[in-house]
């Protein structure tokens, strides 16, 4: 194996794991304890120096277990093995995705910061930003895509804001609207704002494309962070988050989540591990899939707009951003139905295989409502803004077969009120 450089599909299953360690199982066991037994009190005092940064792990030292709100078997290999999707140096995982969202931005902001934000978010993150974070001293400036990298400058220094900028944290896609941000754009914002060895962290929520499709720390990224409880667990029965990015970064990240105790437990680590050796071929089909769903909405006499990746053709700036950025159109689409709040609440109640319900990225097709579900939280001036309406629908696409979930969007679409 030394001689060749395996894909990340081919290393889910193994990489990070010596069998020898446990009884020769080929699986990961799920290490269901809460602290580990040193041989000496001098290895316990060498692994709590490592722990809390007293000295430097040593080349080819092993992190040594102490206790599992530290470290555990389960996650340690799951963070070697998400590494290797966006070739971050290191991972942690959190309890949930708005646990790794809020982890982030505690340790790295402060009272009188300014956190700029791109337009929408997702309802969680929106509520953090616009009503938690103000509670602490720290204020949100949003952007959108239409701005240019000027206009977002401008902006920023009309609110006084040119030293208190501290973070860009970006959502691209945007969650419902598949809005892209052009992340070259937002690394030029945070280095117009940074001072010195005062650097501003650039931060993407990357859940929407998966470790799969898209790879922010390629595009200039410092952090990226996911719900992991979507594609990288991708089967609607866990909650998790994780978040990446290089060596000094994460270790802030990984000490904060030590004290604030939100990592998650290591049956919801060995539950990742078993999705993640299946998550390119899940991801591959439901891609597939939504791009024939898209062909049929497209075409529908009921449906106004769609908002799908794949829909987006050259000359228009968001294909270019598409182009640069990701390698596929994914497996999210919304659409504006024709009508209102009436006709899409219609559409959703007649729905027979398609599941209402939030969350996105398992393998069963999932829809909601994001005006009065999602995004209900988001402020009405926002909504309006950013396209959130009340005739818009949006769809996770699972691995289901595509014509049937075709026929069922055509039969709830086709009923009359």
């Amino acid at each position: 194996m030394d001689q060749r450089n395996f894909h990340p599909e081919s290393l889910m299953m193994t990489h990070g794991y010596k069998p020898e360690l446990s009884e020769g199982a080929i699986k990961c066991p799920i290490f269901q304890t809460s602290t580990f037994v040193f041989k000496s009190a001098e290895e316990g005092k060498s692994f709590f120096q490592v722990a809390y940064g007293k000295r430097e792990k040593e080349p080819n030292e092993e992190l040594g277990l102490i206790y599992s709100r530290l470290n555990n078997p389960d996650l340690q290999i799951l963070e070697e093995r998400l590494c290797l999707w966006d070739q971050a140096e290191e991972c942690a995982v959190f309890e949930s995705g708005m646990s790794a969202i809020s982890t982030v931005m505690l340790e790295f902001l402060r009272p009188g910061d300014v956190l700029l934000y791109s337009k929408p978010v997702y309802g969680g993150t929106d509520h953090f930003i616009n009503k938690v974070l103000p509670q602490y001293g720290i204020n949100g400036i949003g952007f959108t895509s239409s701005q240019s990298l000027e206009e977002i400058t401008e902006m920023v220094k009309s609110k006084g804001a040119e030293d208190k900028v501290k973070m860009v944290f970006v959502e691209t896609p945007a969650n419902p609207t598949n809005t892209l941000f052009d992340l070259e754009v937002c690394r030029m914002v945070a280095d117009q704002h940074s001072r010195n060895e005062d650097k501003v962290i650039v931060c993407v929520d990357n859940t929407y494309m998966g470790p799969l499709w898209q790879h922010p720390l390629a595009h200039g990224a410092d952090l990226v962070v996911y719900s992991a409880t979507k594609y990288i667990g991708g089967h609607s029965d866990l909650i998790a988050g994780a978040v990446l990015g290089n060596v000094s970064l994460m270790k802030r990240v990984r000490t904060l989540r030590t004290f604030l105790g939100n990592m998650t437990g290591p049956w919801t680590g060995w539950l990742l591990m078993r999705s993640l050796e299946t998550l390119k071929v899940r991801m591959t089909k439901q891609a597939e899939n939504a791009e024939k769903v898209a062909g049929f909405l497209q075409n529908h006499p009921k449906v106004e707009k769609v908002y799908y990746l794949g829909n987006l053709m050259p000359g228009d700036p968001q294909y270019a951003v598409f182009k640069k950025q990701m390698t596929s159109a994914g497996a999210m689409l919304s659409f504006d139905i024709v009508g209102g709040e009436k006709e899409a609440f219609s559409f959703l109640n007649n729905l027979k295989l398609i599941k209402l319900a939030v969350s996105l990225g398992s393998t069963e097709s999932l829809v909601e409502h994001p005006a009065t579900m999602t995004h209900s939280d988001v402020s009405e001036e926002d909504r309006n803004l950013l396209g959130i309406s009340e005739k818009l629908v949006r769809i996770s696409i699972g691995v289901e077969h595509y014509s049937d979930i075709i026929w069922d969007i055509e039969q709830a679409l086709a009923i009359d009120i």
